[in-house]
């Protein structure tokens, strides 16, 4: 993007200067010059009546013929690749019918029986690191096992889950390649004609959508939201496992882990349930949560809740759904003293059932809501809990 001025129309009329404010004109033998003061923000551009000022935003995008492929790092746990792996090779296969190439799945840490199961999820190879120490999940170290394989295999796209882990590992990984990285996106589209990817995520606050693209350096990398796409399964296929064995020559680690605190309250995976019971701002006080605990624990659900009533000290963050917190999606959510600010419903608006609990009618939570209830949480939800121990459905 530039702004370039044509000397042939431009008579020195001076018009162009009182509408820059970042004094980025001069006029040199009666031609408007562009100084290093220019932002570009092209407000001389309709001030010149004779056209002589044209903002030019033709970029020319490097071709990168040796990177060709999508390739997907599949986190785990406990020797299991995580379901947010599994959903991003869901989504590759939607983009790879632009691209038409291969689509690689790359893990460290997973047990034998788990390196066949990406293949059901799209993956037309696995990668697999043969090395052990890979269940401490100390990223110095992945990111290095990443790096070498990126190296060999020059994926045009690299995918990511924007977990805490994946959120730790994927900057690191993009300063070592010299790339761009677009983190927390909640939607990924494919330029067919450009073989860009398109990378869109909230701004801060929630109120803008941007999408960004990586022109200039490969592998176009991004990290995206857990369960923003949904996992889904293709059927058995012909599979290729190759295990690559770690380059340890100049291998370094600069961390030591110490202990690992196994709080179960702070470890829960939100997306592990197909119920979530959820409290906001109007459930009062942390002592009304026993309330959604006991309407989850009927329901074989767990619970969550907005950014207010973390902030507020009642709840413990790992709980949190929204922008700030985790994306879920499950079967049922009961939104309970919840306003549905626009940062909480980016976490839970893709439930597959809402139900809505507010004594204020007007509240944006009821816009989104399947069944919405206006009254007091403290009334309400001690009835539903009666009628679902009475054996009745939540609604009529």
């Amino acid at each position: 993007m530039g702004i370039k001025v044509l000397e042939d129309k431009c008579t020195g009329c001076g018009l162009c200067l009182k509408s820059c404010l970042y004094q980025a004109i001069d006029i040199k033998n009666k031609v408007a010059v562009i100084n290093d003061s220019c932002i570009l923000c092209g407000a001389c551009v309709p001030a010149c009546k004779f056209q002589a000022i044209q903002l030019t935003t033709k970029e020319s995008i490097k071709d990168f013929p040796d990177y060709r492929g999508f390739m997907v790092f599949l986190e785990t746990k406990d020797g299991r690749i995580k379901d947010s792996g599994l959903e991003l090779l869901s989504k590759t296969r939607q983009l790879n019918k632009i691209l038409n190439t291969n689509i690689c799945g790359v893990c460290m840490g997973a047990s034998q029986d788990q390196l066949h199961l990406p293949f059901k999820f799209g993956a037309d190879k696995v990668f697999a690191f043969n090395s052990d120490g890979w269940e401490q999940g100390m990223d110095d170290t992945y990111s290095q096992a990443l790096f070498q394989i990126i190296g060999e295999v020059k994926p045009e796209i690299f995918l990511a889950a924007a977990t805490s882990f994946g959120r730790t590992l994927t900057p690191k990984l993009a300063a070592m390649l010299k790339t761009g990285l677009t983190a927390d996106c909640t939607e990924l589209e494919v330029d067919k004609d450009t073989r860009l990817l398109k990378q869109t995520r909230p701004t801060f606050g929630g109120n803008v959508l941007a999408t960004i693209v990586c022109k200039n350096s490969r592998p176009q990398m991004a990290t995206v939201r857990p369960h923003v796409f949904k996992k889904v399964e293709l059927g058995a296929k012909p599979e290729q496992i190759e295990m690559v064995p770690l380059k340890k020559a100049g291998l370094v680690n600069r961390q030591k882990l110490l202990d690992v605190d196994h709080n179960l309250d702070q470890d829960i995976n939100l997306a592990d349930y197909e119920v979530i019971v959820a409290g906001g701002r109007g459930m009062g006080g942390s002592q009304n949560f026993s309330l959604l605990r006991e309407l989850a624990d009927l329901l074989k659900g767990t619970v969550a809740a907005s950014r207010a009533a973390v902030d507020a000290g009642w709840i413990a963050y790992p709980h949190q759904v929204g922008q700030t917190g985790k994306t879920v999606n499950p079967k049922l959510y009961i939104a309970c003293g919840i306003s549905g600010a626009i940062q909480h419903l980016a976490g839970m608006q893709t439930s597959d059932i809402i139900i809505a609990i507010n004594k204020d009618s007007s509240a944006p939570i009821f816009k989104v809501a399947n069944y919405g209830i206006v009254g007091d949480i403290l009334e309400i939800v001690p009835k539903l809990i009666s009628r679902i121990k009475q054996g009745l459905s939540l609604v009529d």
